[in-house]
């Protein structure tokens, strides 16, 4: 049984690849920053892995990051998401977590939140709208080429969870993961592909 025999669409998302940001572990949210020359790699690398599928839908975060990942995975028209953008980290944007904890131990962003940033719960309200939309789409297949954190928070929503439940679900840069069902309920097909 497949979930066309219940007319369900499938999420399959694409985190951006590699930027020298993702590469040091600074927390990269709304700072525009380019691929490395290895991203581009990884970009071109999850093509395949995307192949032959029929997307009805692609949507992309609007950053170049995720934009030129979509572009090298060979989807250069995919449409700008302005929701799609990753958590606003405030304060912490551009600071290394490993620096954060220097300072303060016990330090975990799904915990802790980011100071003057956005919290976990407007994270996951913008994630809603996405899922929301695919699941209204009418296509059987949506890609999204986003990134790590708010990738890992949509899927908590997707499968009916609260936003800090993204903590379980680890993302490397250019990994493709496919969102679908088991019968009618909402299930992690694949990860990390």
């Amino acid at each position: 049984m497949s979930t066309e025999d219940f007319g369900l669409p499938r999420l399959w998302l694409l985190r951006h690849g590699e930027t020298e940001w993702s590469k040091s572990g600074q927390y990269t949210g709304l700072t525009d920053l380019p691929l490395t020359s290895e991203g581009e790699n990884q970009a071109r690398a999850a093509k395949g892995t995307l192949d032959g599928v029929d997307f009805g839908l692609v949507l992309t975060s609007p950053l170049q990051r995720a934009r030129r990942t979509a572009e090298l995975a060979g989807f250069p028209d995919a449409e700008l998401e302005p929701n799609a953008v990753e958590w606003d980290y405030g304060d912490y944007e551009g600071v290394r977590s490993a620096d954060v904890r220097r300072k303060n131990p016990s330090y975990l962003i799904w915990k802790d939140g980011v100071p003057n940033g956005e919290t976990l719960d407007e994270v996951g309200a913008r994630a809603d709208l996405i899922v929301q939309r695919v699941l209204h789409s009418g296509v059987e297949n949506a890609l999204l080429v986003a990134h790590g954190h708010f990738c890992r928070i949509l899927t908590a929503r997707w499968l009916g969870m609260v936003p800090v439940e993204g903590r379980h679900f680890i993302l490397g840069t250019a990994k493709v993961c496919r969102l679908g069902w088991d019968k009618k309920t909402p299930a992690v097909e694949a990860w990390g592909l």
